[in-house]
């Protein structure tokens, strides 16, 4: 059966898809930019696997129908909350132009990943919006699944969560941090939307709504603290009465590493109680649902398929990972400040990588080499491991490798990519990212913040990127 996955570069779309794989479909997955969909990573499914480019913003852009011909089922996921003002305005009309250029194909089922919004309740414009393109969906076969918060590494309910306990050893909290949701880790989500689309259940989904969520009912303090068991640590949330929802969304965005548009769309619903009010997903999909504990375990044990999370040396060294998948880690998109540059080769490209492949150790750093040891004496002085470690081998660099105060979490000559995770003592979490064409080498250094010292760090090192990396890169250019 041929499965057509919109959003098939976005955090949902990028688990679902090698699910789907792996269960045997045929996947068409749409993005607005190829360039931007990690392929290469998907290339042991050969032809099993297409990608396609579209903007339903932009109906001229969409595919001929031609190219979508024998699509069966169609997986809706695209979704721009937090994406500034008129951001209601613009789902729905991408949900309208979905159904116009659907329509003629006469798919027999379309799965909507949608909120959970109680009944009779004055709704946020951000869950408003959720069910506005429900209805507009409903034109088409339709099957609508409502989550509440879904927890993953990657999410951003689950990364502003992991923010405020590590950083905060007391959270003086707004009052919704009472109110009550029902958690789901992503696994069971994509189990979820997995199995509504299973010929064995025939058409009894299509028209349906059905609820998803773990078997536990939560307030999100109760979140809170649970994340700070599973991390062994100790915390205290008082929550009070006198935060507004604008405060409320400063607050999460000085405290954590969300933007503030999306820290306002969050909290215009977090003062609504998002539980399920009814189960029949688990009759339609039996599976085992996991607790709100074991999908924090996972959350910070394990790589997923296309983030980095907390803790994943263990799974990167001892080769537990999955290598199908060790092309489509990336550095963490969400909530994050970067310096990208990217310039054309001046020597082959065997020799750049060559070049970027000695970075660090005795070999140092090809630009104000002085600086990165001063960086590493400050670490020290911290408490840190600054640039003692060196590396293992002077030309070779393996996952799982130190690097001066680096981790190596990619290093894939073949393809001339290498990203290195910090382990400096830092207001936040630092990544570097090379990637290496016949034309041209990529840098870029990301920085997710904790708070507002984590902004403020980033705002204090800048001027010190605009010297460093641009002449970084031309040496490493020319093969150093």
């Amino acid at each position: 059966m041929k499965v057509l996955v919109t959003g098939a570069n976005g955090y949902i779309g990028l688990r679902l898809v090698p699910a789907l794989l792996d269960a045997g479909y045929e996947v068409l997955a749409m993005v607005r930019n190829k360039n931007r969909f990690p392929g290469e990573a998907f290339e042991e499914w050969g032809d099993q696997l297409v990608v396609i480019e579209g903007d339903f913003l932009k109906p001229h852009s969409l595919p001929e129908l031609e190219q979508i011909e024998g699509v069966e089922v169609a997986y809706y996921l695209l979704h721009s909350m937090g994406a500034g003002v008129q951001f209601a305005e613009r789902e729905k009309e991408c949900a309208q132009h979905f159904v116009d250029w659907l329509e003629p194909v006469g798919v027999r089922q379309v799965v909507y990943l949608g909120g959970i919004a109680p009944d009779n309740a004055r709704l946020s414009e951000h869950l408003e919006s959720r069910g506005e393109v429900a209805r507009v969906l409903g034109a088409l076969p339709l099957t609508t699944l409502r989550a509440s918060i879904i927890v993953g590494s990657g999410s951003a309910s689950f990364e502003i969560i992991r923010d405020l306990v590590e950083k905060l050893p007391m959270m003086i909290t707004p009052k919704w941090t009472r109110t009550r949701c029902q958690p789901i880790a992503i696994r069971n989500v994509v189990q979820y939307l997995l199995g509504v689309i299973d010929e064995r259940v025939g058409e009894k989904v299509v028209g349906q709504v059905f609820d998803i969520g773990g078997e536990e009912v939560m307030t999100y303090q109760e979140m809170l603290l649970g994340y700070a068991r599973v991390r062994g640590l100790r915390r205290c949330v008082v929550p009070v009465p006198f935060l507004s929802p604008k405060l409320s969304a400063y607050w999460l965005y000085f405290m954590t590493a969300t933007s503030f548009p999306l820290a306002r769309a969050l909290v215009g619903s977090l003062h609504l109680e998002t539980t399920c009010s009814e189960g029949k997903i688990r009759e339609v999909v039996p599976q085992k649902l996991l607790s709100y504990s074991e999908a924090i375990e996972l959350a910070l044990s394990k790589v997923a398929q296309n983030r980095v999370p907390s803790v994943w040396y263990d799974s990167l060294a001892s080769g537990k990972f999955d290598s199908r998948y060790i092309r489509s880690v990336q550095v963490p998109e969400h909530g994050v400040l970067e310096d990208a540059r990217e310039v054309a080769l001046r020597a082959s490209r065997e020799d750049v990588v060559g070049a970027v492949w000695r970075l660090g150790g005795k070999a140092g750093w090809p630009s104000m080499d002085w600086a990165w040891h001063l960086r590493g004496i400050m670490d020290k002085m911290a408490g840190g491991s600054g640039m003692r470690r060196g590396r293992r081998d002077r030309n070779d660099l393996r996952i799982g490798d130190a690097l001066d105060f680096w981790r190596v979490v990619v290093a894939d000559r073949e393809s001339g990519r290498l990203i290195l995770s910090a382990e400096m003592k830092l207001p936040g979490e630092a990544w570097l990212e090379y990637q290496i064409t016949d034309e041209s080498i990529r840098q870029r250094a990301v920085f997710r913040p904790k708070g507002l010292l984590g902004r403020l760090y980033w705002a204090s090192t800048y001027p010190f990127h605009l010297v460093i990396f641009p002449r970084m890169l031309k040496v490493l250019a020319a093969g150093w």
